[in-house]
């Protein structure tokens, strides 16, 4: 029978964050599936629209953390499929902090973005 091989630590920190975000992301893409593709169908859908739901702290920081969310999963989820595929040394290291910048300025474009959207800024 095949090896089970991750570069997760068995119940390590980066194992627990991927399943902690894995779950939040579920549940709050599917309010946002629930809210913006059968509450609001994608024609109802308007910029003055958005600006209303952006300007309600509520809605405003679960898009951010839903940003976050997703962008740590992803860069976590792409650096640790390609440790497992046998990435090592300087190649890993290079890997790793071009995924954190990326990741980095996804969430800052992503924030920034939002910021605009309330209309506040």
């Amino acid at each position: 029978m095949a090896e089970h091989y991750s570069s997760f630590e068995p119940k390590g920190t980066r194992w627990l964050l991927q399943r902690i975000t894995a779950a939040f992301l579920v549940v709050v893409l599917a309010y946002h599936f629930l809210l913006l593709h059968f509450v609001n169908h994608a024609a109802d859908i308007t910029f003055a629209g958005t600006q209303v739901r952006m300007s309600q702290v509520g809605y405003f920081s679960t898009m951010v953390l839903f940003l976050v969310t997703a962008a740590f999963h992803g860069v976590n989820g792409v650096y640790n499929a390609l440790v497992n595929q046998g990435l090592d040394g300087t190649q890993k290291t290079v890997v790793k902090w071009s995924l954190v910048a990326a990741g980095t300025l996804l969430v800052v474009q992503g924030t920034r973005v939002a910021s605009a959207m309330t209309g506040l800024f």
